[in-house]
């Protein structure tokens, strides 16, 4: 079988999902590559600050590593942007959907909510709300954002820090995104929003 023979998914056979499932599940492997390659594009996107986005994407994971940061969080940092070129006003929850079969859900979570949280330093000057993330603050996981967004992400644009090259982190890349998705020794009981392909490819047999 080269392609499928089905023009609507409704008509699709038990052989031809299996099939289709081979073809998602080799395609998977490449993630580690499309996103280093989506991160290196970051080297020409938004300008006007002193750095690119790229420089402050690893500058935010260099500061993540040097803090003694786990592996989820430095590889959150690294892509906590990755969503800037399509995704320019949600680009948070780009990221956050990218890292989400492969991280615990804290990762996630401060992924999905660093924009929010950022905007305490300059919403204000934009006739914003920069405390708009108050409403969060019984979360138990508002405190991980508050330090992800002061201690990496806003200090990040600095042109003189001797921030880590992409080639140094892609080991860390490769390693988290070559994880079984939605496995739950990772994300613990992720199951919202997976497809049938997802679950196949994380072993599991039930959402």
């Amino acid at each position: 079988m080269e392609t499928v023979s089905f023009t609507q998914m409704k008509d699709g056979t038990k052989e031809e999902y299996l099939f289709l499932n081979k073809h998602e599940e080799a395609f998977a492997k490449g993630l580690p590559d499309r996103i280093l390659h989506a991160l290196k594009q970051l080297e020409n996107t938004l300008s006007g600050y002193q750095v690119s986005r790229l420089e402050h994407s690893l500058q935010s994971a260099t500061r993540a590593e040097a803090d003694g940061a786990d592996d989820e969080l430095v590889v959150a940092a690294l892509v906590h942007d990755l969503g800037d070129d399509l995704a320019p006003h949600n680009h948070a929850q780009f990221a956050a959907a990218i890292l989400r079969p492969y991280v615990r859900p804290e990762v996630t979570w401060i992924i999905n909510q660093h924009g929010l949280f950022q905007n305490v330093y300059y919403a204000h000057h934009l006739d914003g709300d920069p405390n708009e993330r108050d409403y969060l603050k019984d979360h138990p996981w508002y405190q991980s954002c508050v330090d992800f967004c002061e201690k990496w992400d806003q200090a990040s644009f600095d042109p003189d820090y001797p921030t880590k090259p992409l080639s140094h982190f892609e080991p860390l890349v490769r390693r988290i995104f070559t994880r079984p998705a939605f496995d739950p020794k990772y994300v613990g009981n992720q199951t919202m929003g997976k497809s049938a392909v997802d679950i196949a490819m994380s072993g599991q047999e039930n959402a």
